[in-house]
């Protein structure tokens, strides 16, 4: 096996056992710390601390430690959060929560760097086009990462498998589901037992014990990469500390990083409408709470599948059509969600609306991330940063106003919020064409010249 697969893999593999651990505590937090919004609490700060350390953080941490050790650092931040659940409450919660958020930014920035660096490196060595190589390392990587929302939803569902027989939801309560749930509905009927302290520790080792796989995973054979540019640069060190500091602010003076923002604070609308607002609105109130995992298996699966499938296919068709595609998948499921009236004797269709948001999310994961390490290939820590700090803008808004707005609202924002997004990434795709047909043109101008000096010779 080639030394840059081998270390992709075990990129992947790692985050692997680290969100599956962390995918199925994020999904129970609400319901098991309901007292005094704990868990919701905890979720807010993740993603405040999040937004806090996208703007500084990344960019210092891999230059310092390199993007193999901030990776494994940040990961521990991951399993610190773990071990604060064993004994939950405000004082252990809220500060893991806020080391895991600190760890997040440069966990994505160093991971996102090192699979750029290494699928340039391999590209330059194998004679093959940079952006292909990239895109297909995201794709394994998403593959396998993506699938981590199913060993984790399945791990709780067979830990928490005993349930209370649940009694048929009344007709009158289902017509609050769906797009015209405004929160004010009650959801008792599909409420359940919470399960023993016996089995949340059970849980909450088993989630342990996969994230420390995963930060000695990759401490152990995961080989640390060296930028070539930044090697070139030759005279980097005596780059300031604030200098480096701030580097993920100084690259929004590039015009086409503005444009770009909408991508990823779409990213975070859509994902927090799918885990929150789909999954209570939609499932929990027509089905129960119980078909919830089943439903982010079937989101998780589908994502896994169509990340590979996307990395392997956009060299064939370029980015701009899988974008399209994610586009009209969204577009539609969001039109279809605004007229849908859920029932239980449509059990099939909760299953297809999760797949197909997989199909079309799959396109944001692998494009964006790519996207972002060609385009600013020579400063992809702050441009990684960045991607996650306006993702953590995006999930602190959608998360804010979810409990006083109505599923309609929310889908109007996120069809609004969609069609400004790929207008901006419309005009950066046309300032990047223009910028490329520059040099070809003045290619084709100078054999004319000299044909010319030749003539008049």
């Amino acid at each position: 096996m080639e030394s840059s697969l081998k270390n992709v893999l075990v990129v992947s593999f790692g985050f692997l056992l680290l969100f599956t651990a962390f995918g199925g505590l994020q999904n129970l937090q609400s319901s098991l710390y309901r007292e005094e919004g704990l868990g919701v609490a905890a979720l807010s700060t993740i993603y405040g601390a999040v937004l806090v350390s996208s703007m500084f953080l990344p960019s210092v941490l891999i230059k310092k430690l390199g993007c193999k050790w901030s990776i494994v650092i940040s990961m521990c931040c991951y399993v610190a959060f773990s071990l604060g659940n064993f004994y939950a409450s405000w004082y252990t919660l809220i500060p893991t929560s806020i080391m895991l958020g600190l760890g997040a930014a440069p966990l994505w920035s160093a991971h996102c760097t090192y699979l750029t660096i290494m699928g340039n490196t391999h590209a330059e060595e194998a004679g093959k086009i940079g952006k292909n190589v990239v895109n297909q390392y995201f794709g394994i990587f998403f593959l396998i990462f993506q699938s981590s929302g199913v060993w984790g939803n399945l791990i709780s569902s067979l830990v928490f498998g005993q349930k209370p027989t649940q009694a048929a939801i009344p007709e009158e309560n289902l017509l609050s589901c769906g797009a015209s749930d405004c929160l004010m509905a009650t959801a008792s009927t599909n409420s359940t037992q919470s399960p023993s302290q016996e089995l949340i520790y059970t849980l909450l080792g088993i989630y342990t014990g996969s994230g420390v796989l995963a930060v000695l995973l990759v401490a152990t054979f995961l080989q640390p990469i060296k930028d070539v540019q930044e090697k070139s640069k030759g005279e980097e060190k005596s780059s300031s500390f604030w200098s480096t500091l701030l580097s993920t602010f100084k690259l929004l003076r590039d015009k086409r990083l503005c444009l770009l923002i909408l991508l990823p604070v779409y990213s975070g609308f859509q994902q927090a409408f799918l885990s929150g607002d789909y999954t209570r609105s939609y499932v929990t109130c027509a089905l129960g709470i119980q078909f919830v995992g089943y439903v982010m298996i079937s989101f998780s699966a589908t994502n896994a599948l169509c990340s590979v499938l996307y990395g392997k296919i956009s060299q064939y068709t370029g980015r701009i059509a899988l974008y399209m595609l994610g586009t009209g998948i969204h577009v539609s499921c969001v039109i279809a969600l605004l007229l849908w009236k859920p029932h239980p004797h449509q059990l099939a269709m909760f299953f297809v609306f999760s797949g197909l948001w997989g199909m079309a999310d799959a396109v944001w994961q692998t494009q964006n991330n790519a996207l972002y390490g060609v385009l600013f290939e020579k400063n992809k820590e702050a441009a990684f940063a960045n991607y996650r700090l306006w993702e953590a803008v995006g999930f602190v808004i959608a998360f804010g106003y979810s409990t006083f707005l109505c599923i309609y609202v929310k889908l109007y924002i996120l069809l609004g919020v969609l069609s400004l997004t790929m207008v901006a990434y419309g005009i950066v795709e046309y300032l990047e064409s223009k910028n490329l047909a520059q040099p070809l043109a003045m290619e084709e101008t100078k054999p004319a010249e000299e044909g010319e000096i030749q003539t008049k010779l």
